[in-house]
C-alpha cells in the first residue's frame, strides 16, 4: 500500500470533525466485519460526521440471498445507509469488472457529500478492485467459449491443474471448485501471456487514500465459529430460502447457484444430499474459503490488524480509524 496517509475531511465537511474519507474493513468470513463497520459509523456520527457502508461481499449483491450470506437485515443496520446490497437477481452473473465502477461511484458520491465511505467485505478480488489501482485485462469471447467448453467436457479439476502449472498463486486463491473464475484466469493468461496474479502489483497503489483495518481470528477459534455459523444458517431456514429462490431462477444462476451453502442447500432441497452431508460439505468449503481469504488479505501491507474476538482491540481499532 502506498505510504500516503488516508485523506480526511476537514472541519465542516460532513458536519463534523476530521475523518478518513474511505475506510475498508476486511477479513475472513465470520470475523465480525459488519459489526465493526457499524461501530465506526456510529463513532463518526457521534462527532458530527456521517458514514455509509458500501458492500464488498459478492454474494450479498443478490436479492433474496440473505441467510446464507449473513446479510444484515435493514432493522439491524442502525440507520446507517448501505449500498450495493440486493442489486442483482439470482439469474444475473456477478462480475468484479461490473462491480468495480459501481462501488467506486458509490464511494465518490458519499465522499462528495462530505461523508466517510466504509467498504466492507471478504471478497478479496472485489475489495482489491476498488481500493487499489486495478485494471482488468481484455476479454475474448472466442477464447472464453473454448475454455468453457473444456470445463464442461473435462471438468473443473483439469482447468485447476493447468492454472496451477502456470500461476500457482492464482490457482491457490481461486481454489479447485470455481470453474467460472478458473476460466477467466486462463483467458487472461492466454490473452496477455502473463500470470493473472500480476493484475495486482507486488506493491499495490491505492486508487484513492484509504485506511484499511484487517480483522483476524486464531485459526482454531475461526474454524469453530465457521462450523457453528453454517449450522446456524440451516437452523434459520437456509433450505427454505433456497426453495423460495428456485422459482426465481436460482438453478439457472451461474454465480448464485454455486455459492457456498446455497449449492448444498439446493442439493438437499432436490433430495440428492442429506441434511447432514449438505451441512458438512458447506462447512468444509467455508473453512477452505476462509483460508484463501486470510492469504489474500495478508498482501495488504500497512493495514491495521485487530483481533476480532478481543473487544478492547476492536474498540482501539475503531478509535484509531476515527481519531482526529
Amino acid at each position: 500500500m502506498a505510504a500516503t496517509p488516508p485523506a480526511r475531511h476537514t472541519e465542516g465537511e460532513g458536519g463534523g470533525g476530521a475523518f478518513p474519507s474511505v475506510i475498508a474493513v476486511v477479513g475472513a468470513t465470520g470475523t465480525g466485519k459488519s459489526e465493526l463497520s457499524l461501530a465506526v459509523a456510529e463513532r463518526i456520527a457521534a462527532r458530527g460526521g456521517f458514514a455509509e457502508v458500501v458492500n464488498a461481499d459478492a454474494m450479498q449483491l443478490y436479492r433474496g440471498m440473505d441467510i446464507g450470506t449473513a446479510k444484515l437485515p435493514p432493522e439491524e443496520r442502525r440507520g446507517v445507509p448501505h449500498h450495493l446490497l440486493d442489486v442483482l437477481d439470482v439469474t444475473d452473473e456477478a462480475s468484479v469488472a461490473a462491480y468495480q465502477p459501481a462501488a467506486r461511484a458509490a464511494i465518490d458520491d458519499i465522499v462528495g457529500r462530505g461523508g466517510t465511505a466504509i467498504l466492507v467485505g471478504g471478497s478479496g478480488l472485489y475489495v482489491s478492485s476498488v481500493v487499489f489501482d486495478f485494471r482488468f485485462p481484455a476479454r475474448d469471447e472466442a477464447v472464453r467459449a473454448r475454455l468453457e467448453a473444456e470445463l464442461a467436457g473435462g471438468g473443473v479439476r483439469m482447468l485447476y491443474d493447468r492454472l496451477k502449472g502456470i500461476d500457482p498463486q492464482a490457482a491457490a486463491s481461486i481454489g479447485q471448485f470455481n470453474g467460472r473464475r478458473l476460466v477467466r484466469a486462463l483467458e487472461v493468461v492466454e490473452l496477455t501471456g502473463e500470470p493473472v496474479s500480476g493484475t495486482l502489483p507486488d506493491e499495490p497503489v491505492l486508487w484513492r487514500p484509504a485506511a484499511i483495518v484487517r480483522l483476524g481470528v486464531l485459526r482454531e477459534r475461526l474454524v469453530e465459529r465457521l462450523d457453528a455459523r453454517v449450522e446456524r444458517m440451516w437452523a434459520e431456514g437456509l433450505v427454505d430460502e433456497v426453495a423460495g429462490l428456485v422459482p426465481r431462477g436460482l438453478r439457472e444462476g451461474v454465480t448464485a447457484s454455486r455459492a457456498i451453502g446455497y449449492a448444498q442447500a439446493l442439493a438437499q432441497h432436490d433430495g440428492t444430499m442429506t441434511e447432514a452431508d449438505a451441512i458438512a460439505e458447506a462447512q468444509a468449503l467455508t473453512r477452505r474459503y476462509a483460508r484463501r481469504q486470510v492469504s489474500w488479505f495478508k498482501r495488504y501491507p500497512n493495514a491495521l490488524d485487530a483481533d476480532a474476538l478481543d473487544a478492547e482491540a476492536l474498540e482501539a481499532a475503531a478509535a484509531t480509524l476515527t481519531a482526529p
